[in-house]
């Protein structure tokens, strides 16, 4: 009997075959929408020379953004940032993942039992994303605006994902991530970070050393889906001088267990 191939219903027929090329237009617009985000409001020509592309066309980009409510022109400083279109989007991602409304009371309770700074990270591709935040009361805090990104190697979130996959995934991550050094304390060597993530599997619970900001520590651990799979993590971070070597052993479990109740609120199971 003859069979054919099913259509993939997410493309049209005629892509069946070997994926299609990006569009360039579109890949330079993206890239642009992701700097501009990045800032803080940016001149056409900070983001011309950060996207290398000519002032003139990345103006024709930015108006064509503007004109979808993708980002935004303030006439009186001549600078860019991002519009609340994209800020919608983003939203509509964490609605579905009903991780941050879920995750807030948790991570409130967090932060009053550690008297440090709560945070919340999804993992995506190449880096850990910080979406949402509970402060602390104490003058000196960690923060971290909503949309900074971290490498998976040097954060307390992301070495509590990665001690939670496959070593050939991780492989993968590192190798197209790279393993950059911020501090004298980052783990910019494989091995010492390989044995630091088989501390954290057992334990269940990361320490991210001031190995991305110095004189700031942070205690991680990550939150699971599903299938089992980790998807972010829940962190504490504060300053060294209050985040002792001797307060970890309090700490760690605390975020440990914040980190298994949202992944029990989120109907995932926890990786044993």
């Amino acid at each position: 009997m003859e069979t054919t191939e099913k259509r993939q219903r997410g493309r049209p027929r005629a892509f069946n075959g070997p994926e299609a090329s990006s569009v360039q237009s579109l890949d330079r617009a993206l890239r642009i929408l992701a700097i501009v985000a990045e800032g803080s409001g940016l001149s056409l020509s900070e983001i011309s020379a950060q996207s290398s592309l000519a002032a003139s066309t990345a103006y024709r980009m930015l108006t064509t953004l503007q004109n979808h409510g993708m980002v935004e022109f303030d006439t009186s400083d001549q600078l860019w940032s991002i519009g609340v279109e994209t800020y919608r989007m983003g939203a509509a991602f964490l609605r579905r993942r009903k991780l941050v409304d879920r995750a807030r009371v948790v991570m409130q309770e967090l932060m009053e039992r550690t008297g440090e700074t709560a945070n919340l990270g999804v993992a995506e591709d190449d880096c850990v994303v910080f979406v949402s935040q509970v402060e602390t009361h104490q003058a000196i805090r960690a923060f971290f605006r909503p949309g900074t990104r971290s490498p998976f190697h040097a954060s307390g979130i992301g070495k509590a994902v990665l001690a939670h996959l496959e070593p050939e995934r991780v492989g993968t991550i590192l190798r197209k991530a790279g393993l950059q050094r911020f501090t004298d304390r980052t783990l910019s060597d494989i091995s010492a970070l390989a044995h630091d993530l088989a501390r954290i599997k057992l334990r269940g619970w990361s320490v991210d050393d001031e190995e991305r900001h110095p004189g700031m520590r942070c205690v991680a651990a990550a939150i699971f889906n599903e299938f089992g799979e980790p998807i972010g993590g829940v962190s504490v971070s504060g300053p060294t001088v209050r985040v002792t070597p001797e307060r970890l052993a309090e700490i760690g479990p605390l975020v440990r267990d914040a980190a298994a109740e949202v992944t029990r609120m989120i109907g995932g199971i926890r990786a044993t």
